[in-house]
């Protein structure tokens, strides 16, 4: 689920949370064509069995709240499992498949995707 924040160019990264949605809640805060700030509620979110993300920009995240586990699509059949605490954060490159594959109730994340190189 997507929504947009309306406001004047400033907020609170914690202020009114929206509810739980049955899904994880993307925010945009700032948005450029050069890259998109994200607020993403997760509320025990998962990706779906077999779902990978695979973005054409960079992207970089950090947890704000709670704990999350990521799998990075790998040489074998588990791929690379990195586990969030609060404050971590972490760069994906570029068409690096992942997915989410836990998250607390109450994970926040922050999240800056940058477009594409039209040069690659």
């Amino acid at each position: 689920m997507s929504a947009e924040i309306q406001a004047a160019g400033r907020g609170n990264l914690f202020a009114a949370l929206p509810p739980s949605a049955g899904g994880e809640i993307f925010q945009t805060l700032f948005a450029n064509p050069r890259c998109r700030v994200e607020r993403i509620v997760s509320h025990g979110h998962a990706s779906a069995p077999g779902e990978w993300y695979d973005q054409a920009g960079d992207e970089w995240v950090a947890l704000l709240a709670g704990a999350a586990v990521l799998r990075f699509e790998g040489g074998d059949d588990d791929g690379d499992d990195v586990k969030l605490k609060v404050g971590d954060w972490l760069v994906i490159p570029a068409h690096r498949r992942h997915r989410v594959e836990s998250t607390s109730a109450d994970a926040l994340w922050l999240a800056v995707h940058c477009a594409a190189d039209p040069a690659k």
